[in-house]
Order: structure tokens, then sequence, then C-alpha cells
């Protein structure tokens, strides 16, 4: 049943309900979507099904501590995140320019929620309460809960746990953590007294050495703090320990305090996951931002359905394997179909559900059966570089699922949209998946991320090598041509990641020139908290196998390997010049069909029009055409660390 009733927001709202105040007060960084695409929705309504009275205070006026008074003092605790995206992240671009647009603000505008959020609101809550209990929650923390590089410092970071001065921080999906703490809590328990939640990170003193679980390692933050060697070896050990089976204690030392992180809390089964996605979402903005011009972010997901959580994939550049952890869980069939109809008999709807998917949209269950009884391998990839022996492969219940949604009245078709994992794709012997997303489930186009070409590169990616992109584009574009389909490919491709020098990014132009690729988008490698790939940009140490690691770091070499990938914009001509030139590979430099580009052109020339090559062709299916709508630039899909 799709809901009807937001939760208060203002203290009319909560006295409206008959509350003196709430248990809990959740300040959030994003405006307030009540749709299960967003994490704040998802905990309060969770929280609320318990039987506590939840008020939410989204995106707070954090230049005084008066915005935070609005309820006044909770029964139980604030609750703080950031958001559904670090809070840098929504704000700056990867050339630390302020970002002109906020998904998840009124009207995309910027300016609605401080740098650092949660260390904000945490210091406005302590000044308006004192003592109160403060729960930190959401990615920004999460992916921060360690010692850590922080890209916009250009150093490192402490654990955001002391830099904010909360009593808890929860890290993972955080729903069965926060009803053991809130339980606790209810209970009289003091939140100093809470060390034993799985899930959960705490500061007590190293007199204490209150540890309730066993530890696996203990760094200091006196030889962290210079990054290096101390903070690969630290993040390998802390990636080893990210599973609910075998996973242990962590430890941090900062002076005479330390940081203790628990083991993970075990993801959520099938029946739970059932009941979170049950709960009676509105799946609307508040009513207050219709004026405002409306919250930008709820356009790509309110009519979409997350059926899966984990992601068994683990590249090195994204944060899910730190965050919602490698093993997959999914929801049942008819649960999903359960979402299905309700979208289906929303006013607005018009007949497409625009996804059914998830971090990867076609993983439903966990990657082998070992995974449910010793948990994931801690030094082994399922995919990458080679498919494990034990890997299962299995489309058949996904494509059920999807058949019994577009027989759904009211459902005219179903897209997936979310990441395809195109390796794990074309291990399946069964092409009936395969068949049916081409034929039925793509909107035109569909968006693959084989990053780059290099196999030096994707290894240091996680990536699987680029022979495999090849074969899976060749089968793609077999079967759209048998289904009578012209369709298109649109790949991510990312300049400038660890590994990749400037002889790999004009193999990578040369690749797309050759196939006449003219990609309209292009993510340069972002140094994002709780990612290997950070560790290596940060360090030039891969932290899984010890080895040095090439970065580049100079902004130059950077834009350089960006207009690579790009080469054909007239606008890149000159910095493409230059990296070629500096890769010495002027051969590439002329007016051939296998250049890049053309010479410089003799000032007051009028022989050309164009100071590049033209590489697009339609016929490639490389990208949509050109005339095709475009909106504001956002926050990358890698960045959305759902």
């Amino acid at each position: 049943m799709i809901g009807t009733e937001f939760l208060p927001i203002c203290r009319a709202d909560m006295e409206a309900r008959g509350w003196d105040a709430p248990d809990f007060v959740y300040v959030s960084g994003d405006a307030y979507v009540d749709h299960p695409s967003f994490g704040a929705a998802i905990i309060t309504r969770v929280l609320e099904a318990a039987g506590y009275r939840v008020a939410i205070l989204p995106q707070p006026d954090w230049h005084s501590a008066d915005a935070f008074r609005e309820f006044g003092r909770p029964r139980l605790a604030f609750l703080v995140s950031a958001g559904n995206v670090d809070s840098m992240v929504a704000h700056y671009s990867v050339t630390r320019h302020r970002r002109g647009y906020d998904y998840y603000s009124p009207a995309g505008k910027t300016g609605f929620r401080p740098d650092r959020a949660c260390i904000v609101y945490s210091n406005r809550i302590r000044e308006a309460y004192g003592d109160v209990p403060i729960i930190l929650g959401g990615l920004e923390a999460s992916l921060r809960r360690f010692a850590h590089y922080d890209y916009w410092d250009n150093k490192m970071r402490r654990s955001l746990l002391l830099d904010s001065r909360a009593d808890l921080l929860t890290y993972g999906m955080g729903e069965n953590i926060l009803l053991r703490i809130a339980s606790l809590l209810s209970r009289g328990v003091p939140v100093r007294k809470i060390r034993d939640v799985r899930g959960s990170c705490y500061i007590c003193s190293a007199a204490e050495s209150e540890v309730h679980y066993p530890v696996a390692a203990e760094f200091d933050w006196d030889k962290l703090k210079d990054g290096g060697k101390p903070y690969a070896d630290a993040f390998a050990a802390q990636y080893r320990e990210q599973d609910a089976i075998s996973g242990r204690a962590m430890i941090e030392h900062y002076g005479d305090r330390i940081l203790v992180q628990n083991p993970p809390m075990p993801p959520l089964e099938r029946e739970e996951l059932d009941r979170v996605y049950s709960l009676p979402y509105t799946r609307k903005p508040h009513p207050i931002y219709d004026k405002m011009g409306g919250i930008p972010a709820i356009a790509e997901v309110e009519f979409s359905i997350t059926h899966n959580r984990g992601c068994f994939g683990a590249c090195n550049f994204c944060a899910l394997a730190f965050h919602q952890g490698r093993t997959v869980r999914s929801r049942s069939e008819e649960s999903v179909l359960a979402e299905a109809r309700e979208i289906a008999s929303m006013p607005d709807f018009k007949g497409y559900i625009h996804d059914i998917g998830g971090p990867t949209a076609n993983f439903r269950n966990p990657a082998c059966d070992k995974q449910l009884k010793s948990g994931v391998c801690p030094d082994r990839r399922c995919l990458a570089p080679k498919p494990c022996p034990n890997l299962k492969v299995d489309h058949s219940e996904y494509l059920d699922l999807i058949k019994k949604v577009e027989k759904i009245p009211g459902v005219k078709k179903v897209f997936i949209r979310s990441g395809i994992r195109f390796d794990y794709l074309l291990l399946d012997k069964n092409d009936d998946f395969f068949r049916k997303l081409v034929r039925d489930n793509v909107s035109g186009q569909l968006k693959v991320a084989p990053e780059h070409c290099s196999s030096a590169v994707l290894c240091h990616m996680g990536k699987p090598d680029f022979s495999v992109y090849r074969k899976f584009k060749e089968k793609y574009f077999r079967l759209s041509a048998e289904c009578g389909k012209e369709q298109y490919l649109v790949p991510y491709l990312m300049s400038s990641h660890p590994g990749s020098t400037l002889k790999d990014a004009v193999e990578l132009a040369v690749y797309l020139k050759q196939e006449n690729l003219s990609p309209e988008q292009v993510q340069d490698f972002y140094p994002t908290p709780g990612t290997a790939s950070t560790v290596m940009f940060a360090t030039g140490i891969d932290p899984f196998t010890g080895k040095s690691v090439y970065v580049a770091t100079d902004p130059h070499e950077k834009k350089w390997q960006r207009a690579l990938l790009q080469s054909g914009k007239p606008e890149n001509a000159a910095l493409v010049r230059e990296a070629l030139t500096a890769a010495g590979r002027t051969d590439l430099i002329g007016n051939g069909p296998d250049c890049l580009v053309r010479p410089t052109t003799p000032k007051g020339s009028n022989s050309s029009k164009k100071d590049t090559l033209n590489t697009h062709n339609k016929k490639s299916g490389s990208h949509p055409p050109k005339n095709a709508k475009k909106g504001p630039k956002k926050i990358s899909d890698r960045q959305k660390r759902k």
C-alpha cells in the first residue's frame, strides 16, 4: 500500500500527531523524499514500523543551532546523515570546482547543505543540546569511518567519528543496526555503554580497551597520518574483514583513545528485505518542495524498483564492497510484483517501469554456495581477473521476474537501466535473458562499463580483460540485428585511473578512433573515500599486492588523458597534440585516416573549418544521436554509492 502521510518535518507536524517530543530526530543533508531509493526514507520508516516516533529535519540551516531545536530534545537520539551522496562529492567536481547543480535539493539549487555535513550537523547538535546521543549513518559516515585520504584537503583525515564528536557511527546498510541500538536506548542503556552492536564503531579510552569481538588488526594514527604503506596496509586489512561471517573487529589508536569497528551486521535476508520495501512510502518528495521547483533526483527513481543489494563485482574504484558488501541478497518475486502493482496504480504512471535493478542489475543471488557458510573470500574476487570456477551463473529467476512484471495491467514496458555486469552475462550458457534484454528491455541504448582497453589499467581497476568486452559488444549487436533493431552501447570510460600512463590513454584513444566511437561523456577518476583506487591514488601502492602503481597526479597530464578520450572535439585539439607529442606519438598527428588530430592550422588559413577529425559514425552504435536531450551535468552513477 502506498502511504499518504509523511513523517513530521516541523513542530506543527509533530504536535498534530499529539507528540510532545519524538524518539528520534533524523537530520539529513538531502531534501525529504519518501521513496525507498533514499536511505533516509528507509531508515525512518523502519524505525516507525518498530513503534518509534521519528521526525525528519531535512537540510536544516546549519549557520546556527536554532534549526536543530525545532522538535526539542529527542527522547532517544539524533540520527545524522549527509544524504545519499558524500557532501563533498555532491558539492565539488573532480577538478575541485564547485558544482552548480544538486540533484537532491529543491530545483537542483546548491547551498542547502554544508561541506562535511556530518561534522557540521553534529557540532550544531552538540551546541544545542550538549550530551544528547548522536548516531552517524549514511554513505559519508560509512566510508569515512577509518582514517582516510581526503581528496579535497589532499591529506589524511582522522575517522569521522572523532571529528564529529558523535557517540556512535553505523556503517553499511543500517536497518538492523539501528533497530538494535534503538532497542538498547529505549531500555535505558546509556549510549556510551553500547559497545557490542555489529555494524557500529565507537570511541573508548585505551585504558578501557572495551572490545567485544576478536580483533583482526590494530593501526596507529601517528603512522597513518602520513599515508604511504601504513595506510595501504590498513585499508587492505579493513577490506578483508568486511564480511558478516568471517569479519573481525578492527582498531585504530588515536593517542589515549581508540576507535573500534565491530564486525559487519549480517545482510538482510529475503524476508527482511521484503518487509523493508513493503512499508508505506508515499514515493514522493514532501509537498513543501512543490512551490520550490521539486526535487530532481526523484525523476530517475520514481517508477523504478530495487530488487537486490550488495555486489560481488568488487571494482577497485567502487565503494560498494566497503558499504553494502560483496554478498548479494534479493527480494522475493512477490515483493517486487507488489511494488510494481503499486507503481502501476499511481496517477502519474505512464506505463513504463524505468528499472528493476540495484547496484548491479543482473545479480540476484550470492556468487557461490560457499559464501552462505563461510562468507566471501578475503583474498580473491569472483569475476576478475578471471571468473572463479565456483561462480554460479544463472539469470533464469531474474528473467522470470521481469516477464511477470510486464504482465501487470497498466505496465507497457520494463527497462533495465542500472548497471549490467557484461562479463557475468556472457558466462551464462543460456542466452534467454540476453536475448530478452536486447529485444524488450533496452531503451535504444544500453549503458555498460568497460572503463578502459588497456590490460594493465583494467587489472588495477579490478575489471576483466578488454577481450571480454569485445565479445560482449559483438554479441549485443548481433542479437540486436536478429531482433531487427538498431541499438546503441553507451560505454562508461575513465581517464587517469591509477595505473593509467599517457601511453595507456593513447592506446584507448586509438581504439576509439578505430571503432568510430565518439563518447559524449567520460569520467576522470575521482578519488572518493572507501575505495582501493583512492588508496592507490594517495599512496602509489596497490593495497592488495603491495606493488607500486603509476598515478597521474599532475593536473595537466590529467587534462591530456581526458582530452585523448574525446580527441574528436575541436576544443580538445591543442591538448591532444600536446599529449601525443609528450607520448612520442606524433605519427597520430596529421590528415591521414588513422590520425587522431590534424596538425596546427597556420594562422589565417581557411583550408580547414575543423581543427580535429570527425570520428563520429552513427552505425557504430556508440552513443545516441547528437540531438538527444541533454540535462544538467550530474553526479555519475559511480559516485552514487547506493
